[in-house]
């Protein structure tokens, strides 16, 4: 049985080279907007490292109305909140030194929160980065829709859950949307 930490390892490993082989995915998930669940409200994030990039679909969502908004790390060990975001605005790094919105901007409560991920399996199932940022975000935010956004690749068989992981709703991928039960 190999462990979150070795899967995690790996899973950098994978995610990295499926950005070097396909560096137009991200363009071609963006393309795939429109299958997104509903939601006034669209939480996205800025890719750090090999993360699939939200840019285009951050552009994409915004073009048809969707209002935007990015997490922020406020305190280590508790919920990101988020704060309203329109693309090109200025952004500052957080406690957890991702970019995110500057003070002044509205906090919002998102319908639709897209995740990055390590891997995800067809029954929800997500492996994140090891922090819990975002399973005590979900968890703060029950009726939210959880959506993964990544790499078609990084679909694994089976994913083991801990009581606190919570499944996501579906995946935004470069081949369209999914849905899980």
């Amino acid at each position: 049985m190999t462990s979150k930490h070795e899967l995690r390892s790996s899973m950098r490993a994978l995610r990295k080279r499926l950005a070097e082989v396909d560096p137009e995915a991200a363009e071609r998930a963006a393309g795939h907007a429109e299958a997104l669940p509903p939601g006034a409200t669209v939480a996205l994030y800025r890719a750090m490292g090999s993360e699939l990039d939200a840019d285009a679909l951050a552009v994409a969502l915004h073009q048809v109305g969707r209002r935007l908004c990015l997490p922020v790390v406020v305190e280590r060990d508790a919920a990101m909140i988020f704060r309203a975001w329109t693309p090109g605005e200025p952004l500052e790094l957080d406690a957890a030194g991702c970019p995110a919105p500057l003070p002044l901007s509205e906090i919002v409560v998102p319908d639709l929160i897209l995740a990055p991920l390590l891997a995800f399996d067809a029954h929800g199932g997500r492996l994140g980065q090891g922090g819990g940022y975002y399973d005590r975000t979900f968890a703060s935010l029950p009726d939210a829709m959880r959506v993964g956004f990544a790499y078609a690749g990084q679909e694994v068989e089976r994913l083991a859950l801990e009581p606190h992981d919570m499944r996501l709703h579906g995946v935004l991928t470069e081949k369209g949307y999914r849905a899980f039960q």
